[in-house]
């Protein structure tokens, strides 16, 4: 019995918890504890860096040179961080808020971050022109050949022109207005079946600017009202911004 007895006082002197076992429990505690501080540090950095998605607010001038061509453009219009380094560069890819014109800030974000609002930007594409015509100047030699119907009447004083299944332009249409003292305005869109519909680039136009310069721009149907002041605005942001304007022909 003082055996069983001794046993039983022994036994229930014995902790339920050895040290052994606190010591890994509070070494796991605190791993985890570590664990949850950079899941807490790098998850605020991951969502910082999420929202910018490469974007940058900063206004810094930054020279590229492409082909004959020297721009100055501003770090925030630049859409890609390797294009904002000056040099030489094949192309210039932009974004721009319509209508102000303006690159990447914190107060315009959610336009470029939010998809559903990115219908109120302008992308830009510059390179070297490789066509003796921008897409006014094809009219006649290329686009009037893959038409198809008679042209329709749009709105905004435009006329619609259907293209033909086999020219290889989907379900593109071409878009065309008279201009007085220069060129019809012609531009290609894949016009949504209803306005909530449209995107960020519905439609698209290229112009040639500068000694030799193409600017291929995208901009929603949406403000299709808007053709003129949309093309005279590029045309005005990007001769603005050449380094080598004085020297370019009128």
């Amino acid at each position: 019995m003082d055996h069983l007895a001794h046993g039983a006082e022994s036994i229930a002197e014995t902790p339920l918890l050895s040290t052994g076992f606190l010591v890994r429990a509070m070494a796991i505690v605190a791993l985890l504890a570590a664990l949850t501080v950079g899941i807490s540090i790098g998850g605020r950095w991951f969502g910082a860096s999420v929202s910018l998605a490469g974007n940058t607010d900063s206004t810094a001038s930054v020279a590229l040179t492409i082909g004959r061509d020297t721009l100055q453009l501003p770090e925030n219009t630049l859409r890609f961080p390797s294009q904002r380094h000056g040099g030489t560069s094949e192309r210039a890819d932009l974004y721009l808020t319509w209508p102000q014109m303006q690159g990447y800030s914190k107060d315009s974000r959610q336009r470029f971050d939010d998809v559903a609002q990115s219908s109120d930007l302008i992308f830009l594409q510059i390179t070297q022109s490789t066509m003796s015509r921008d897409m006014s100047g094809r009219m006649e030699p290329i686009y009037s050949h893959l038409v198809e119907g008679d042209p329709v009447p749009f709105a905004n004083g435009m006329t619609l022109h259907r293209l033909r299944p086999d020219a290889g332009y989907a379900d593109e249409v071409l878009l065309t207005a008279q201009r007085s003292g220069a060129p019809d305005y012609v531009v290609r869109c894949v016009l949504p079946s209803a306005p909530e519909m449209a995107t960020s680039g519905d439609c698209q136009r290229d112009i040639k600017v500068g000694r030799d310069l193409s600017v291929l721009y995208r901009f929603s149907s949406r403000h299709l009202p808007d053709w003129d002041h949309i093309d005279a605005a590029i045309r005005h942001f990007v001769e603005a911004r050449l380094m080598t304007r004085s020297a370019t022909s009128p």
